[in-house]
């Protein structure tokens, strides 16, 4: 198709991005990969884009071939790529790097920290963004790049352009990232995942910048991401996407409140807290996205898809048009139509889940543990004390799910490895049963208390077996002869979902979430007592997280399991929780029954955490911050409360005295205004 001229046009109503036919193929050993399979998206003046889909969909590949950033040897065909009135397939590489990328269309990545240069400053990247599109002198670039750090919330912003980005925190990365992106004013932002991985507080702060900023400057946004609550609150259309293909548009009330795809449909049943009734276990849905090489029959979600009927795998499904812009691609047989729904629910009721059940006696408690890190700045800066823990007291029921929940830099790691013996305490006792922990050899330790880390692929060892990699704790603490041990692991295997034949392949083999079911059989082929899960999902598909979620519930009640759950998913902990204990820089601020803490919080932080939390609520914007300023430096602690430098209710009392533990309703919380913050923070 030939390029649009622009004065042919009514630039007022025409959309400003204009996709039609968009195609990505990559060779590779294994045949072509079709990573984008004729796509068509528009996207008007001043409008938000949601593309949601798992990994694996096409979503980045889809925002990378629209600036032509792909690989070498990737292929790229479009009827039309129309920005702005003109067709960027026909505008040379010379022309797209001086006068749109960068300029005209921004672009947020996902990881900040590997998108910014290590050795360069912070000022010299942020100049540099406008000094190669635009005839301005350094100053004015710096002028600029000042204003906007200003914008985004760093504080001292002239400072912050001699620094580097190992010297700032993952919040303040990603701002300096938003701030490169706006340096040049784009009339277009791709965000791709730009809150993955962020404390809830930092992800509902970005998010509402970004709206901000985009109403200021009257810019079009496209959002990639797999959190369907972020996208219900930011976006304004919707286009779910399924191995490289769209299988579903409208905007985000029509999408969210009415899917009508099967995948739509199967993503939001996997997100906790969608059906509003923690007792039912999470929808799921089976197998991966495929690996899209080589030809596909039929339609490629088939065989993932529980309505799914002998037309499926051998006809390409039609396009259905509901409304203007409202479209999903399915066979959508008559017959079949309310399966999903029953299975589901078949499903979901076939193990409700009870979080209020009684529990038993404590198998752990931690009682006012101290920890101090000394630090320093530069290779001969003086060391300082930075105290990670102070004072803190917890205990862990048998049988009980505990989360606790807090913003990275809190504690909630030091806490843990404190747990697992792996640190001492400066002052402080951890009893694990009647035995000090720290008197208890290695390997009794190693039997009672477990870890599941965050990061599947980078806690398991990529050069051993899957089979290997599970038994391994057995071999180094001598349980077992060779055939026991082998027995063994077959059976936690089957306890995790594994295959028996993945028990000779590779870590790299595997999908995410069988990755994480290894890491999982690795730390119960132990028996151990307690099983400590640092952010188990974070980095997982909300469909993947759905399956682990529930597997770890199931192995709770199959294995007679203890867990202390930490992480910053709010939507998790009130699926999965028994107690929720809230943590804020090295103390427990509040700490008690899950119904308790989320329903009626006593503590203005924990308040301010819950109103950061990102439903599923289309009808919703993204909140306004409560918090005020970022996370203290624990070198210089605040006086009084910790946390009155951003409690909106703090009073003068809370500037000079350490508030005193006192039990509200059963809870636990640390506040001189815990009775009335609730309807204080709550109505501020």
């Amino acid at each position: 198709m030939s390029p649009l001229p622009i004065g042919e046009i009514d630039m007022s109503t025409a959309p400003i991005l204009d996709i039609q036919g968009l195609s990505v193929e990559i060779p590779t050993d294994a045949g072509t990969l079709k990573a984008v399979r004729g796509i068509s998206l528009s996207l008007n003046r001043g409008e938000t884009l949601g593309i949601v889909g798992e990994s694996g969909s096409g979503k980045s590949m889809t925002a990378l071939a629209l600036m032509n950033l792909l690989t070498p040897s990737a292929r790229r065909t479009a009827d039309c790529i129309n920005f702005d009135g003109k067709d960027l397939t026909h505008v040379s590489e010379k022309e797209l790097a001086s006068k749109v990328r960068g300029q005209r269309i921004s672009m947020i990545f996902q990881e900040p920290m590997t998108s910014l240069n290590p050795v360069y400053s912070i000022g010299r990247q942020l100049t540099e963004t406008m000094t190669l599109h635009r005839p301005v002198s350094r100053a004015e670039a710096e002028k600029r790049a000042i204003y906007l750090l200003e914008k985004v919330g760093l504080p001292d912003p002239a400072s912050r352009l001699k620094q580097y980005p190992h010297e700032l925190s993952g919040g303040q990365r990603q701002r300096i990232m938003i701030a490169m992106a706006l340096m040049n004013e784009p009339e277009l932002l791709i965000a791709d995942e730009p809150t993955t991985a962020l404390d809830v507080t930092i992800q509902a702060q970005i998010l509402y910048l970004l709206q901000d900023l985009q109403k200021e400057l009257g810019m079009s946004m496209i959002l990639i991401t797999h959190d369907l609550g972020v996208v219900s609150r930011s976006a304004d259309k919707i286009a779910v996407m399924y191995a490289g293909d769209i299988v579903e548009t409208g905007t985000a009330v029509e999408v969210l409140t009415n899917p009508q795809h099967p995948y739509t449909r199967g993503l939001m049943e996997c997100v906790p807290g969608y059906r509003g009734d923690e007792a039912h276990r999470l929808g799921s849905i089976p197998g991966i996205v495929p690996s899209m090489t080589g030809t596909i029959t039929g339609c490629a979600f088939a065989s993932r898809c529980p309505r799914a009927v002998d037309a499926c795998k051998t006809d390409i499904p039609p396009t259905k048009q509901l409304g203007p812009g409202r479209t999903y691609v399915c066979h959508d047989p008559e017959s079949t139509r309310d399966q999903s729904a029953r299975e589901q629910q078949s499903h979901v009721n076939r193990a409700p889940f009870d979080p209020g059940k009684a529990k038993g006696e404590s198998v752990l408690t931690v009682d006012n543990a101290t920890y101090t890190f000394l630090v320093r700045r530069g290779m001969f800066g003086k060391r300082k004390p930075l105290k990670a823990l102070g004072n803190v007291s917890l205990d862990i029921r048998k049988g009980e799910v505990l989360a606790l929940v807090g913003e990275s830099g809190c504690g909630k790691t030091t806490l843990s490895r404190i747990i697992m013996g792996l640190k001492q305490p400066d002052s402080g006792s951890v009893r694990l049963g009647e035995h000090e922990i720290s008197t208890l050899p290695a390997g009794q330790r190693a039997r009672m208390i477990q870890p599941i880390f965050q990061d599947p692929y980078s806690s398991l060892n990529p050069r051993k077996t899957i089979g290997d990699i599970i038994g391994r704790p057995l071999v180094v603490n001598r349980i077992g002869s060779s055939k026991e041990q082998l027995a063994k692991v077959h059976n936690i295997m089957e306890h995790v979902g594994l295959p028996r034949r993945v028990f000779n392949s590779y870590p790299d083999q595997l999908s995410g979430g069988q990755r994480q079911r290894a890491a999982i059989g690795r730390a119960l082929i132990m028996d151990p007592e307690i099983v400590i899960c640092d952010e188990p999902t974070s980095a997982l598909d909300v469909s993947v997280q759905s399956q682990i979620l529930n597997l770890l519930l199931d192995l709770r009640d199959e294995l007679d399991l203890t867990y202390l759950f930490v992480t910053h998913d709010l939507s998790v902990v009130q699926h999965m929780a028994d107690r929720v204990a809230v943590m804020y820089l090295g103390e427990i601020v509040e700490c008690g029954d899950r119904r308790q803490v989320l329903s009626h919080p006593k503590h203005p932080y924990t308040r301010a955490l819950l109103d950061s939390a990102l439903s599923i609520s289309p009808e919703l914007k993204v909140p306004a911050p409560r918090l005020a300023g970022d996370f203290p430096n624990p070198i210089n602690r605040p006086s009084g409360c910790s946390f009155h430098p951003r409690c909106p209710i703090a009073e003068q009392q809370c500037k000079e005295q350490v508030p005193q533990a006192e039990i509200i309703d059963t809870t636990f919380v640390k506040c001189w205004k815990a009775e009335t913050s609730q309807h204080q923070v709550k109505h501020q």
